[in-house]
């Protein structure tokens, strides 16, 4: 009992210094330790409707398109995996879009009625959280707006299920479902089927679309938001006592502000370019009425946030509506949020410097606010391995495979911006081919930086900085 004891003694003091020296790299541990519990489970004989054993390589395949809230499918999910494992993909959606750690964060509450410093370090790694004290209340936050916000999904898709002559144990499943696959941006779809019998209606796309962009923005965005709305008291005796109303979203940090302009920029700009690129294409939007052509054009737009839902097939669409596409799902989701890519802050910041250059400004400004240089740096850092990324795996695809770089490059952005989305390759591709995706969904969940941070050995802290002297560029 004492050996016992000890060893899980030593295990914790293994698993606290891990935390503290490179929580980064505990985390993508972690990670890829539950897509194996989840490859595992899919594996077993119960979660296939012919109830033999699905082939590795599809069944780990399906776990990290899951866990990683991406969406892209080797095997038709509505018809391949039996109620047990529609069951556990749902599950694994869910922990995926939370957190690997804000579930350890919870069960360490659950057993010691307190956050011990392993989980504190874990969640604040992956929530991008600098106060460790502020960590409990943003888990128990986290959890109670997510859910309450799928919740929502739920019950707004649960009375237009019942109306399309459903039962009510199927109408609550196929609620349950997408609400917390909208809201995760995971994609999946419970039917054969998919969306394309909800392509004109608007009762069933509408709260999806929401789902998504509300779950695409990140939680430091909604905690923001949330917790400027608790001020609201405060801010109106603030107003009075200035004799003017100053606007709630003022109070907003800078993030909340970058990421929900450029998040509608880029929809608005998403919705422009799949209407006027689709509205005529006879096998997509064309046969439409012009109030659904623009409903979906909105629903498209939304989706290559990393959404991953689609009431059309994808291959049907025209080049240029994929290329403006892979443009959409490289840039992804907001930071710490269920989306992938390189985030919208990431492109945000980039923009503010290019035109801070161009304006000849030494400080890069948005919203009274100084963006620190450090910032554009990381911003140039994701950009640069992301691409290198994507541009090394759509090498490997088109050496492993025989199709066009079109169609190659969607689905490598598609895995890496954790989208969803395909043109409908992904069942054809060769085994070594599904690989490379994997690895790529899970790289695009876990996050460039992230994954970087885990697999240093060490920080360099230089004590001597050398002269400067600036190159020429251009």
């Amino acid at each position: 009992m004492a050996h016992a004891h000890g060893h899980r003694s030593a295990m914790r003091d293994v698993v606290d210094h891990s935390a503290r020296s490179s929580p980064a790299r505990l985390a993508v541990t972690v990670f890829l330790g539950v897509c194996a519990i989840f490859t595992a489970l899919l594996l077993a004989p119960w979660a296939t409707h012919s109830g033999r054993p699905a082939p590795f390589i599809d069944a780990l395949f399906t776990a990290i398109s899951a866990v990683c809230v991406t969406g892209l499918t080797v095997v038709p999910t509505g018809s391949f995996w039996s109620p047990w494992g529609l069951a556990v993909i749902i599950i694994a959606i869910k922990i995926g879009g939370l957190g690997i750690m804000t579930v350890a964060s919870i069960l360490g509450m659950a057993v010691s009625r307190r956050i011990g410093l392993t989980q504190r370090l874990l969640t604040a790694s992956e929530k991008g959280v600098d106060k460790l004290g502020e960590v409990g209340a943003l888990v128990r936050i986290v959890i109670i707006t997510s859910t309450s916000l799928e919740v929502l999904i739920m019950l707004m898709l649960f009375p237009r299920f019942l109306t399309l002559h459903e039962s009510w144990q199927e109408a609550a499943w196929r609620s349950v479902f997408y609400g917390i696959s909208a809201f995760n941006n995971a994609g999946f779809v419970p039917t054969p089927a998919g969306n394309a019998p909800y392509a004109q209606d608007w009762m069933v796309l509408l709260p999806i679309a929401v789902g998504v962009f509300i779950g695409a923005l990140g939680f430091p965005v909604i905690l923001n938001i949330l917790a400027v709305s608790k001020r609201r008291k405060h801010i109106k005796h603030m107003n009075r006592g200035r004799g003017r109303s100053v606007p709630m979203w003022r109070f907003w940090s800078v993030h909340t502000k970058l990421t929900l302009v450029t998040s509608a920029v880029l929809v608005v700009l998403g919705v422009v370019a799949y209407a006027l690129m689709e509205w005529n294409n006879p096998e997509t939007f064309g046969p439409m009425s012009t109030g659904a052509k623009l409903l979906n054009s909105l629903f498209a737009s939304v989706m290559t946030r990393s959404g991953g839902f689609s009431t059309v097939e994808v291959g049907h669409m025209h080049e240029a509506t994929w290329l403006a596409t892979d443009a959409l799902m490289f840039v992804g989701g907001g930071s710490a949020s269920t989306g992938g890519g390189i985030k919208v802050t990431t492109l945000a910041v980039m923009i503010l410097a290019i035109v801070a250059e161009a304006r000849g400004d030494h400080d890069i400004e948005c919203f009274r606010r100084r963006i620190p240089a450090g910032t554009t740096r990381l911003a140039i850092a994701v950009i640069t391995v992301s691409t290198t990324l994507v541009l090394a795996a759509t090498l490997a695809l088109l050496e492993l495979t025989r199709f066009p770089l079109d169609r190659v490059i969607f689905e490598v952005l598609s895995a890496f911006g954790t989208c969803g989305l395909s043109t409908g390759i992904t069942p054809y591709l060769p085994t070594g081919a599904k690989y490379v995706l994997c690895a790529l969904m899970f790289v695009g969940r876990t996050g460039t930086i992230t994954l970087a941070a885990a697999l240093a050995l060490r920080d360099r802290r230089r004590v001597i900085r050398y002269p400067e002297e600036r190159p020429i560029l251009g």
